[in-house]
């Protein structure tokens, strides 16, 4: 395959060189993830192949790994979590998610792998309120490059969480269509930049048909001279009229040198429909560390609670407590670890 073009936003940022875990030429040999899961559901080996010819990434992490493992839940477990490992120079993992019936879905990623590569794949079937989570908890020197599609039936609901606060330079390639009238979409991505990480987001939605609807918001902090870029493409075909979807952007910028880019996009063919999109960039307000600080606490724990705050609010949107309790304690955790570095 060419090589993607940097006048493509989606490879701008980051060009395949950049996240490739050799020369582009060769595709290494990989180790497997090591699966675990909690009670209430099971892994098998198999999954769906799903792979679009023309995008490079997906066919990478085919050519990688050809096999993968798919999720069933019983339905007998409020939240149930699935632990992917990364090890060696080279891992990859395939998962599939079928939602047949109303489930929340913890995945957490971590290991030493200098180069790791995850491909998630899932359906909200119709009638089903699905909710996924995220967590990137890889080594602070791994590369990461993840890719999903999802798809959404009629009447489901899929909210989506994602945690970043792992690896060093990280590229993420998230879609979801909206394929039939009644679905709907929430996603939630916050981000924690530090040192010199490099965090990527491309997000794709696509309404199909009509009467749906998707909200997107991404909260970025960065720190130190990290580098946070989140693109958003949002698409509504010509047939989906009733739809109403929107897209926010924020970036906390806590040092001179960070670097955050916001970059939606709309492509709106219908008539009838509520599309909107935001996105702001500020420091760090001098108002709310005076307020904190007054009361004895230290420049360092003001800090965080202002990251942490910041990043918290970004999951405001999501209505499952549970996917919320998980994703905000995650990253309580992450920042009292970064407190005592």
């Amino acid at each position: 395959m060419e090589l993607p073009s940097r006048a493509d936003h989606l490879w701008r940022y980051t060009p395949w060189k950049r996240i490739h875990p050799s020369t582009v030429e060769t595709v290494p040999d990989a180790v497997p993830f090591r699966w675990s899961i909690n009670e209430g559901g099971s892994l098998s080996d198999g999954m769906p192949r799903v792979m679009t010819d023309g995008d490079i990434a997906r066919v990478f992490l085919s050519e990688l790994g050809q096999t993968g493992v798919s999720l069933s839940v019983d339905g007998t477990t409020p939240v149930v979590h699935v632990h992917a490992v990364a090890s060696g120079h080279v891992s990859v993992g395939h998962l599939h998610i079928e939602c047949n019936n109303d489930v929340t879905v913890i995945v957490h990623l971590s290991g030493e792998a200098e180069w790791a590569g995850l491909h998630v794949t899932g359906t909200a079937q119709s009638n089903v309120r699905a909710s996924i989570g995220f967590i990137n908890e890889l080594s602070a020197n791994s590369k990461l490059l993840r890719c999903e599609d999802w798809t959404v039936q009629r009447d489901a609901t899929l909210e989506m969480a994602s945690l970043s606060i792992g690896g060093f330079r990280c590229k993420n390639d998230i879609r979801t269509r909206l394929i039939a009238a009644g679905g709907s979409l929430t996603q939630a991505i916050s981000i924690h930049g530090r040192d010199q990480r490099h965090v990527d987001h491309h997000i794709e939605i696509h309404h199909d048909v009509g009467h749906t609807n998707s909200d997107l918001h991404i909260h970025a902090a960065c720190n130190d001279e990290s580098h946070s870029i989140s693109t958003g493409l949002l698409t509504i075909a010509e047939s989906a009229n009733q739809s109403d979807a929107g897209q926010v952007f924020k970036n906390l910028l806590l040092s001179e040198r960070s670097r955050a880019e916001a970059i939606p996009e709309l492509e709106v063919l219908a008539d009838e429909v509520s599309a909107n999109h935001g996105a702001a960039s500020s420091p760090v307000n001098p108002e709310q560390m005076h307020y904190l600080m007054s009361r004895g606490i230290g420049e360092e724990e003001a800090t965080a609670l202002i990251i942490e705050g910041f990043m918290q609010d970004g999951f405001t949107k999501l209505h499952s407590k549970a996917l919320v309790d998980e994703m905000r304690t995650r990253l309580t955790v992450h920042l009292e670890c970064e407190l005592m570095r």
